[in-house]
């Protein structure tokens, strides 16, 4: 008998210890739902070491083709149908990690991206999601945006000396942190009002024929003549912040880069930052306004290639390289520096969420 209840003891020991070493684990794993424009997004990380960006892509999901953005914009609000349908996915997918990661759940973030700051009905949204989740829904604010994917994209070890550029649509945006005395850490937005469809619609205008703007020689020939104000417009941007020229490390991320990236180099590397070169740029610049039937080819056998090529036209992707090309020709002593592609830009949201509460990090800026 005594045997018998010591055995039942140390059985109980160990499935006591199993499940507090299984608990502590999952203190590692955090979980985003991101509401995007017209997306959801949906990350499990397992992080190791937050402040060099050692982490594992433990689960992610994404949602497309939703008009939230272009309700906003249309109506000044959700659809009913925006909300009901955001409520269920949310539901859906929180109860799934839930289940399957047992994360604890101040490591859980809800999100939407800043357009959904202007629908007039965002408290219908709000109350949705909390009464599907218990959890808040946070909207992330325009000013912040900036900083939050500086603190994402960056690793926290080199905040010190490096600098991120985000290639968008309508604008470029980044940031560098400036250490100050007293181990204080000052945030310096970069901006450029020229993102690549924005870019594009510029050179269109000058087009006097505007049944020709989508004429590729047109374009091209456009392009190229519309080049000294992007310069010039990247130079004032520069001047402004004479600091980013000394960072040792550019990192970059947006689609212009993962274009880029994505056709040309044309593999998938699990590392989360990929080194880019100024020759590889500028042979992908050379291939996109000379041979671009070579990445339409592409795309036919490589679902990311097509990918891209769904969402950005031959126009689209010269200007977005066009941006990528004269701002690195404008950094003094490229080839000494180190130029990388943030490959996991979508979820630098949760990275920086994830730096602001880690004791390890100071993201005070």
């Amino acid at each position: 008998m005594l045997k018998k209840n010591k055995s039942q003891i140390l059985i109980f020991i160990l499935l006591n210890l199993f499940f507090s070493i299984n608990s502590f684990s999952q203190k590692n794993f955090y979980a985003g739902i991101e509401i995007g424009r017209r997306t959801i997004k949906v990350t499990v990380l397992d992080v190791n070491n937050i402040k060099k960006a050692d982490y594992k892509i433990a689960y992610y999901a994404n949602e497309e083709g939703f008009s939230f953005a272009k309700n906003i914009t249309s109506y000044g609000e959700l659809t009913q149908e925006d909300i009901t349908k955001t409520g269920i996915i949310v539901f859906d997918q929180l109860k799934k990690i839930r289940t399957e990661f047992k994360i604890p759940e101040e490591n859980i973030f809800i999100v939407a991206s800043s357009v959904f700051a202007t629908a007039r009905n965002i408290d219908v949204l709000k109350n949705k999601i909390n009464s599907v989740t218990n959890k808040n829904l946070d909207i992330i604010n325009v000013e912040d945006e900036a900083k939050m994917l500086v603190k994402g994209s960056i690793p926290p070890v080199d905040y010190s000396n490096a600098l991120l550029l985000d290639i968008g649509a309508a604008s470029t945006k980044g940031g560098y942190i400036d250490e100050l005395d007293d181990n204080r850490l000052e945030f310096i937005p970069l901006e450029l009002n020229f993102g690549t469809m924005t870019l594009t619609d510029a050179v269109k205008k000058t087009v006097s024929n505007q049944n020709q703007a989508s004429d590729m020689s047109v374009y091209q020939e456009k392009s190229f003549d519309y080049n000294p104000v992007l310069r010039k417009k990247i130079k004032e941007m520069l001047d402004r912040n004479p600091l980013s020229l000394k960072k040792e490390k550019i990192y970059l991320s947006g689609g212009a880069v993962w274009a880029f990236a994505t056709l040309y180099y044309n593999e998938n590397t699990k590392d989360h930052f990929v080194p880019l070169s100024m020759e590889d740029i500028l042979n992908y610049d050379a291939i996109l306004k000379n041979n671009f039937g070579k990445f339409n080819s592409l795309s036919k056998n490589n679902k990311e290639a097509a990918r891209v090529l769904k969402i950005y036209d031959q126009q689209y992707l010269i200007s977005a390289n066009n941006i990528l090309v004269t701002y690195l020709e404008s950094i003094p002593n490229l080839e000494k520096k180190k130029v990388y592609f943030v490959k996991e830009g979508p979820i630098s949201w949760l990275v920086s969420y994830i730096a602001d509460r880690s004791k390890k990090v100071n993201t005070n800026f």
